[in-house]
């Protein structure tokens, strides 16, 4: 189970973009993460009249390593750490789902609603 999911408010711990917050919009592989707005490069394009594209200079969001993100909590205002909250058999059945665990955040223990 992965902490940090698609559609997550994060804030950015570590690099030159420290400090920014952003919404999780690609998962790359494991480890790598795409945030909206956090660690854009220029790229040079060049033009494809077959594809009816313009050369120039674009801005592209690259992936950034999970481990320098931290999920954002709401309530608090403040970056938080998550945790996995093991459901009975019973909660499991009434939630009508097959994951053993929900992601909670570590300071308050409220469930993440992703």
């Amino acid at each position: 189970m992965n902490k940090i999911r698609k559609g997550d408010q994060v804030i950015v711990t570590a690099g030159r973009d420290k400090g920014k917050r952003g919404t999780v919009s690609l998962r790359v592989d494991e480890t790598h993460i795409v945030v909206d707005g956090v660690n854009v490069a220029k790229k040079h394009v060049k033009p494809n009249p077959l594809k009816g594209t313009t050369g120039g200079v674009v801005d592209k969001t690259m992936p950034i390593h999970q481990s320098n993100v931290a999920i954002w909590n709401p309530a608090s205002g403040k970056a938080d750490r998550v945790g996995i909250k093991l459901l009975s058999a019973e909660e499991q059945a009434a939630r009508k789902t097959k994951e053993k665990g929900v992601r909670v955040y570590k300071s308050s223990g409220q469930e993440i609603k992703a």
